[in-house]
């Protein structure tokens, strides 16, 4: 009686864990209001950074995309020699990294 007890239980949490179970939704860039300044300042702090790691000017530098994320800003770019980068910035729009693509 016990064990069926058991049996039954498990069945349930079983079914319970499929019926719940779905895929994550992918985290997605969030259109959200950003203020000018802000931008502006981490746009220039992105140029700032790839035209040092490409040893090119940043006026060589050309940002393309501005993302928001949950907690964080990605904006990507390229250099006049089609070298791709992405500037990554925590949600206060500190610069964290740059990354070549």
């Amino acid at each position: 009686m016990m064990m069926k007890r058991v049996a039954s239980l498990f069945l349930l949490f079983m079914l319970a864990g499929c019926s719940t179970s779905q895929d994550a939704p992918q985290q997605k860039a969030q259109k959200g209001k950003v203020s000018p300044e802000r931008s502006l300042n981490m746009e220039q702090q992105c140029k700032e950074q790839a035209a040092h790691r490409y040893n090119t000017g940043a006026q060589k530098i050309d940002v393309t995309a501005f993302e928001r994320f949950q907690g964080s800003y990605e904006l990507r770019g390229h250099t006049a020699r089609k070298e791709g980068f992405v500037c990554s910035f925590d949600a206060d729009g500190q610069f964290l990294h740059l990354s070549m693509r």
